[in-house]
């Protein structure tokens, strides 16, 4: 089969090893990944700002980039999720509906592919330290992300994992709603961050580096020395 690589712009231009990680680990599993070079932005920003038609050329990039591909895979639910939006964009052209369709149906998150079509629950890692969780909206909202990431973590040795009060509250980054509304989102984040530090964890792990980013920004201008991390990051270090 062929899996296809989506890296996201986040995690291309800021954080490239969690698509190393990703690839370590399916690796594992005899998963050899492909990546278009062609892949571009999503078109979320433009999308949530109403810019559809903008959001249409960024769209035909990827169905184009992953036409072939028997599975694409993500390191971000929030992307991932915006893919789902694409039949919304090409509801008046039946040809590119039905590609929208195809691509939204072989879309999966990272944990989502490793769980439920790789059948993997354990990775054989170990972590031995306190860590908590951030669900980020758009991947347990938009795609039903709740589980698959937990049942990955319980099966890593030596991790102690702490819940995180009010754990489903925004994190106040939401793309261009960071920009838009700069002091909101910033109270949102702050709020957050404690919520981080009640728990005393060492880590911060999640699903989207949006999300983490924003949060791991907070911590360290205060100079909280928690450290976050994409979850595919944490079961590769545990693998290691």
């Amino acid at each position: 089969m062929k899996v296809s690589l989506f890296i996201t712009c986040i995690s291309d231009a800021v954080y490239p090893k969690i698509g190393e990680a990703m690839a370590r680990l399916l690796a594992r599993y005899g998963v050899v990944l492909d990546f278009p070079r062609v892949q571009t932005c999503c078109g979320q920003p433009a999308f949530n700002s109403g810019y559809w038609n903008e959001a249409r050329e960024s769209a035909k990039t990827i169905l184009e980039a992953f036409e072939d591909s028997d599975f694409v895979i993500s390191p971000a639910g929030s992307c991932i999720g915006m893919i789902h939006h694409y039949p919304k964009l090409f509801e008046n052209d039946p040809m590119m509906l039905m590609k929208a369709e195809k691509l939204q149906k072989k879309s999966y998150e990272f944990t989502q592919f490793l769980v439920h079509v790789l059948g993997v629950t354990d990775v054989g890692a170990s972590f031995p330290h306190k860590v908590t969780y951030h669900p980020s909206c758009h991947g347990s909202r938009l795609l039903g992300i709740k589980e698959e990431p937990m049942a990955l973590m319980r099966n890593v040795k030596g991790m102690e994992l702490v819940p995180l009060p009010f754990a489903e509250d925004c994190c106040g980054f939401g793309g261009t709603f960071a920009i838009k509304m700069s002091d909101i989102s910033g109270a949102m984040v702050t709020e957050k961050s404690d919520h981080v530090l009640e728990t005393e964890a060492e880590v911060l792990v999640g699903l989207d580096m949006a999300c983490l980013m924003n949060i791991g920004g907070n911590l360290r201008y205060r100079n909280k020395p928690v450290r976050v991390m994409h979850l595919a990051e944490l079961l590769y270090e545990g693998v290691k």
